[in-house]
């Protein structure tokens, strides 16, 4: 990561910590404060901006509000993409270069190119399926 700031570098200590979580800002704020490195909100915003334009987080909005996660590989060009179950809100990273074939596909038959670093693709998680399921719910 180029030159960061010692805000900068909390936020992303944190999220990266907390790579298997998205979180919003407010919740940042509270982990670092906990964590002895009280960051103000304004800053956390900065910083998480400069953050996710870099490639180190992603973004996800929400009906809820906004939430960021750590991504694992920050190449632009990178394939990843993100998961976001509709009844529990968990949002999960996902690396799978199978998706390439559906991108090219739009590219060259629809005109529309996918940025794959803000794909979220919304369902329903394992857990929440199976709960489902056991309620006879469909």
């Amino acid at each position: 990561m180029p030159y960061a700031t010692k805000q900068r570098q909390a936020v992303f200590h944190c999220l990266e910590q907390r790579a298997g979580e998205a979180l919003t800002a407010a919740e940042l704020s509270e982990e670092l404060r906990r964590a002895g490195s009280p960051v103000g909100l304004a800053t956390i915003y900065r910083q998480l901006e400069k953050l996710e334009q870099s490639g180190r987080i992603h973004k996800v909005a929400t009906e809820e509000g906004a939430f960021y996660q750590y991504c694992p590989h920050p190449a632009e060009d990178h394939g990843c993409f993100l998961l976001r179950c509709e009844d529990c809100g968990r949002i999960v990273h996902l690396d799978c270069s199978r998706l390439q074939g559906l991108y090219d596909h739009l590219e060259s038959e629809h005109h529309f190119r996918i940025d794959p670093r803000r794909t979220v693709l919304t369902g329903r998680c394992a857990a929440c399926a199976e709960k489902e399921a056991a309620c006879g719910v469909q």
